[in-house]
């Protein structure tokens, strides 16, 4: 029995130390702003944006799967968390481009499929606008109609407030980002008010006009079945304005808003298949 536990502990450390091998983190400089950067796997580049005021790294099984199927996977820490630091105030969408235009350029590996989650997809589009030789494509990962409905964006304010009653937060964070059935309790924590503040700023000061069209670069809109932010009435709401052969849609069922969270294996597979596709035409 103690040779069957001895073995057992062994292979857990190899599959561990071997997890921690395949996953790097890096620090990468542009003018006064430092980004960790944690990166893994071997292959095209796909960069992954996180949520509004929430980490990277609750993206792990998001980003292995992807890292697994062939792809190198970077996912640059938001100013504010770990080891990522530079102004807070006073930014716009530009800035927090230039971000993930350094962490692009730093791996000198071409061009990158940029994935913004939520929040993540107005930086996304912002790289593609202001940076187009550092983005081959955007994957708008649970991304927001053209005109949000307020009444969502009051239930954000709920959802997020950690001065609000757990049970109120609770109730919105159910209704916002996680379909039925699924626990949105894990979310109770991981917003850090102060980088969702600037964040914030950042969105409302950037004229939507600036980074709506993403430049001219390929679109997937990758959308969640239950995601109050995105209406069935607007399932073809991009593939209307820029035209089927720019635009994607993989709806993506039993998921809302916390879309690569709640439900990572799809949300993984849809990217990959539109990645290996973009692969052949190009």
């Amino acid at each position: 029995m103690w040779r069957r536990f001895a073995l057992t502990f062994a292979l857990l450390v190899l599959v561990v130390s071997a997890d921690a091998q395949r996953r790097t983190r890096e620090l990468v400089r542009h003018d006064n702003v430092v980004i960790e950067t944690i990166a893994e796997g071997q292959g095209r580049l796909i960069v992954l944006l996180p949520s509004l005021g929430r980490d990277t790294e609750e993206l792990d099984p998001w980003a292995a799967q992807i890292a697994d199927a062939g792809f190198r996977v970077l996912r640059p820490r938001p100013r504010g968390f770990g080891r990522s630091s530079g102004p807070m105030d006073g930014l716009t969408l530009h800035d927090f481009a230039k971000d993930i235009a350094a962490v692009i350029g730093h791996e000198n590996a071409g061009p990158a499929i940029v994935a913004g989650h939520a929040y993540g997809h107005f930086v996304a589009k912002m790289t593609a606008t202001d940076f187009p030789q550092y983005v081959r494509a955007v994957a708008l990962v649970a991304a927001s109609q053209k005109n949000i409905n307020s009444h969502v964006r009051a239930w954000l304010a709920i959802a997020t407030n950690p001065k609000q009653p757990e049970a109120e937060r609770i109730k919105h964070l159910q209704l916002v980002f996680f379909a039925p059935g699924h626990d949105p309790r894990p979310w109770l924590t991981g917003f850090d008010p102060v980088v969702q503040r600037s964040q914030e700023v950042a969105r409302d000061t950037t004229p939507q006009a600036v980074y709506w069209n993403a430049g001219t670069a390929p679109l997937l809109d990758l959308q969640a079945e239950h995601d109050p932010y995105r209406p069935h009435s607007t399932r073809n709401q991009l593939i209307e304005e820029f035209g089927a052969s720019r635009v994607t849609v993989v709806v993506i069922p039993n998921a809302s808003h916390a879309l690569p969270v709640e439900n990572p294996k799809p949300a993984a597979e849809a990217i990959v298949v539109y990645a290996k596709k973009l692969s052949r035409s190009h």
